[in-house]
């Protein structure tokens, strides 16, 4: 009886062992992949904060694009406007210096003529200027949502 309770306890301190060699090894793995999981979340939430900062640095880009082109398309405007008053006031004074009312007419003709024109080029730039100004302003945007995808593209393969 003796043997068997010495192979009993041999078994009983083997079994012991190799639970606690397992429970080691099993708590060892966990915590190496815990540790590993954990940087690797460091670096995911590292990467998204300069992902949404470069992202919130390409709005501000595109509204200092922005500002500037209202800025410019401001000035002409008051530009387009002083050269209407300026032509308008030289209409009047050679109005006022006209012999007959066909002369009249034809210089008030011409002069609507020439404002017409006037009118439709300078439209014409504008709407330009705007597509141009559109294009610019959301560029930065755009490369931001180049890198986006270029993201996605690795994060899926």
């Amino acid at each position: 009886m003796t043997d068997t309770m010495n192979t009993t306890v041999e078994s009983a301190k083997t079994f012991a062992s190799d639970a606690s060699d397992k429970a080691r090894t099993f708590f060892a793995d966990a915590s190496s992949k815990a540790k590993s999981a954990f940087e690797k979340s460091g670096e995911t939430m590292k990467d998204a904060a300069e992902f949404n900062k470069a992202n919130l640095e390409a709005v501000v880009e595109s509204g200092k694009i922005a500002a500037k082109g209202m800025q410019t398309a401001a000035q002409t405007a008051a530009e387009y406007g002083r050269k209407n008053f300026e032509a308008t006031t030289a209409m009047f004074k050679t109005a006022a210096a006209v012999k007959s009312p066909t002369e009249l007419f034809k210089l008030q003709g011409d002069f609507a003529k020439s404002q017409f024109e006037g009118a439709v080029a300078e439209m014409s730039k504008s709407t330009e200027f705007g597509m141009k100004l559109m294009s610019e302003m959301f560029q930065p945007i755009s490369n931001r949502y180049t890198v986006a995808v270029e993201k996605m593209k690795q994060i899926a393969a």
